[in-house]
């Protein structure tokens, strides 16, 4: 009987120290990080024109779809550097279809092609812990920037009266998820509406604009550096920096360049058209709103 007793004791022991130890080994496990990468073209460094740099017809196009997924391999980097576990990468300049998918880090899952519901933050959700825009640019009209325009190029967006750009709509969608931004590479420019808009996230210009065509550049291997740099420490900052929400319900204006556009979108249900070139929705949250634009911006679209 003692023998036994021993014996039993001994598994008993065993048991509750394995137990023990896997919970420990279960509780030690690192919380899982999410990132998304959403990246345009026009933001990156050395470009300067859509007909020879960011255009898929230019001469330097193919060159320069290397270096955008060059500089969308550095901010993997970088997530990864502070700690990432995920990261899911979003195509969103021109037809989606831009970055190298042989030469882009093998770690993440890349979103591609048009329309996604969510536009330029498809795959976007609360699991995220932060977002990077890489290669952005500035909204339509502003002086001093490279390829600046907001979306078609054709309009001015207003969320709830305040002007924005692609960074800024795009930031909103995030906020809905309670998700922050906390990185932006692109020319000094968008750098600052950046950071003025959505608080002292991490940026990084990788080129100073002139004017709408030219800039001066710095060499890709430094924009590179830059990038992977800047995203390490806004991922590591994530918990500092506020996800940028609006309002609720969220008022969209779009002012047109051409009046026929802004006649044919108030066409739609839901649309007011206070004048000629303006077209004003309200939407119940960011979500409606941002599936409203990928319907205007794409329906005019020729597909192949």
């Amino acid at each position: 009987m003692r023998k036994l007793s021993w014996c039993l004791f001994g598994v008993l022991l065993a048991t509750t120290l394995g137990a023990r130890a896997a919970g420990a080994a279960g509780a030690a496990e690192p919380p899982k990080l999410k990132v998304l990468i959403s990246a345009d073209m026009e933001g990156v460094g050395g470009v300067s024109t859509w007909t020879v740099q960011a255009g898929s017809k230019g001469r330097e196009y193919e060159k320069f779809r290397q270096l955008m997924t060059k500089e969308v391999n550095a901010a993997i980097a970088g997530a990864f550097d502070a700690g990432a576990t995920e990261v899911v990468v979003g195509d969103s300049h021109g037809d989606g279809q831009n970055i190298d998918v042989e030469l882009l880090d093998k770690r993440v899952r890349l979103i591609r092609a048009w329309p996604r519901p969510l536009g330029m933050m498809q795959g976007i959700d609360e699991t995220f812990g932060a977002v990077a825009f890489i290669g952005y640019h500035a909204a339509e009209g502003r002086p001093a920037a490279i390829l600046s325009h907001t979306f078609t190029g054709t309009m001015d967006v207003e969320l709830d009266g305040v002007a924005v750009s692609e960074a800024g709509f795009n930031a909103a969608i995030a906020g809905e998820f309670g998700v922050p931004v906390v990185f932006l590479s692109g020319d000094q420019t968008i750098c600052g509406d950046a950071r003025k808009l959505l608080g002292p996230i991490e940026t990084a210009a990788v080129k100073d604009a002139t004017g709408f065509y030219s800039a001066s550049m710095m060499h890709p291997e430094e924009a590179q550096k830059l990038i992977r740099e800047g995203v390490r420490r806004g991922v590591e900052r994530r918990r500092e920096i506020q996800p940028y929400r609006v309002a609720k319900p969220v008022r969209l204006q779009l002012r047109f360049h051409q009046v026929v556009d802004a006649e044919v979108v108030s066409l739609l249900p839901g649309m007011e058209r206070p004048s000629g070139n303006v077209v004003v929705f309200q939407g119940r949250d960011m979500v409606e709103v941002a599936r409203l634009m990928e319907a205007i911006t794409n329906m005019n679209q020729v597909r192949p």
